[in-house]
């Protein structure tokens, strides 16, 4: 869902409805508050208590108030008080409160006169006079009590829009960096593929054609997930294997691969194309130049709700063409760095016995969500 149908989501005129809901128990907890205090006033006054009329007075009192609120939110709307208008807006909103006390408390008389809780001896001009006495600032309080809510209401809307809209449009855009830098590693394998394969067209044809079948079968694979920024890491491998069987077929018996993968792993979500760069690097740098036999291992271990993966090559070891430069390196960086933040690691240390290593480390989670960490790890 976008933004735009994340808004129409939130003004949802079928999800509206519980807003009245909550505004009725609002004034009946309006009507319950001020019935108790008058109750704990006759009572320290040590006059009759009269529990059942006063609360039944309040709640009549709150439900006026609760067939108004719509007309007072409704002018809140229309006049907000802003920094463009506040002024104007106050004026405006203070004649509404003192017309809205006196009618809600000439209804209130009307009704309280017909159930008989007013003075039987008194006219209804005189009960209107005392009632707007006693009570007319207290109406015209909770008025704006009400518009001062309301807007609080809307200050807060409109603060999470603008929060959901920011963090929108950073998603957007750390998006579009990862398919920029999705889009610039894709053509430089392919680059370097097309490469090898123009170089043995004057040497091998056969081959040559060979590779040139592979590389479709490889895009072809790829495409699958084009839109995709992880994939499982058995996905993952399966278009290393298809990349490597290019590479064994261009370097013959000078190349071995050897896999150590956990089979508790297979199932971990990891950047797309993650590993082809890593396995290029090592291609390029420590077979490549090589004209003896060299070794590639690809390594993949879970361990404490996180994922390592490894390529280690028995190269020269660490060079500053190696370290620093090229595309594929300073790529993954990059794609790691947007998807995973400060949670991930890259690493390029020395192999064991000769070498390089390069270590990714990632949180391990699966496309059903986080993984909870193992006991056992």
């Amino acid at each position: 869902m976008g933004f735009r149908g994340k808004l129409r989501h939130m003004h949802d005129p079928h999800r509206a409805w519980i807003k009245w809901p909550l505004i009725a128990v609002g004034w009946s907890l309006f009507a319950i508050f001020f019935a108790s205090e008058s109750i704990v006033a006759r009572a320290y006054a040590g006059r009759p208590l009269q529990v059942s009329q006063t609360i039944t007075i309040w709640f009549i009192c709150a439900s006026i108030w609760f067939a108004a609120t719509p007309v007072m939110l409704h002018l809140a709307q229309r006049f907000p008080i802003d920094r463009r208008s506040g002024l104007r807006n106050s004026l405006i909103h203070l004649l509404f409160s003192c017309g809205f006390a006196f009618a809600l408390l000439a209804i209130y008389v009307l009704i309280t006169s017909w159930i008989g809780f007013q003075p039987s001896g008194s006219s209804l001009a005189t009960k209107l006079r005392n009632q707007y006495v006693a009570t007319f600032h207290s109406e015209v309080i909770t008025y704006w009590v009400v518009i001062g809510l309301s807007h609080a209401v809307n200050y807060y809307r409109k603060y999470r829009e603008r929060e959901i809209r920011a963090s929108q449009l950073e998603a957007q855009l750390a998006r579009a960096q990862l398919d920029a830098l999705r889009m610039q590693l894709q053509p430089h394998f392919l680059f370097n593929t097309l490469n090898t394969i123009s170089v043995l067209m004057k040497e091998d044809v056969q081959l040559a054609d060979q590779l040139l079948l592979r590389l479709s079968d490889l895009l072809r694979l790829s495409l699958k997930s084009t839109d995709n920024h992880e994939v499982t890491l058995r996905e993952e491998l399966e278009f290393l294997r298809n990349y490597l069987e290019i590479e064994q077929t261009r370097f013959q018996d000078r190349l071995t691969v050897l896999y150590d993968i956990d089979e508790q792993a297979v199932e971990a979500q990891v950047p797309n194309l993650i590993l082809q760069p890593l396995v290029e690097n090592a291609i390029r740098h420590a077979v490549a130049p090589k004209p003896g036999k060299s070794t590639v291992e690809i390594r993949a271990l879970r361990s404490n709700g996180r994922i390592k993966l490894e390529v280690v090559d028995d190269g020269p070891g660490m060079s500053a063409a190696t370290n620093k430069n090229g595309i594929g390196l300073s790529n993954t960086r990059a794609r790691l760095e947007k998807l995973y933040g400060p949670s991930h690691t890259f690493q390029l240390s020395a192999g064991n016995e000769k070498g390089l290593q390069v270590t990714v480390t990632l949180p391990f989670h699966t496309a059903a969500g986080p993984e909870k960490l193992d006991a056992q790890n």
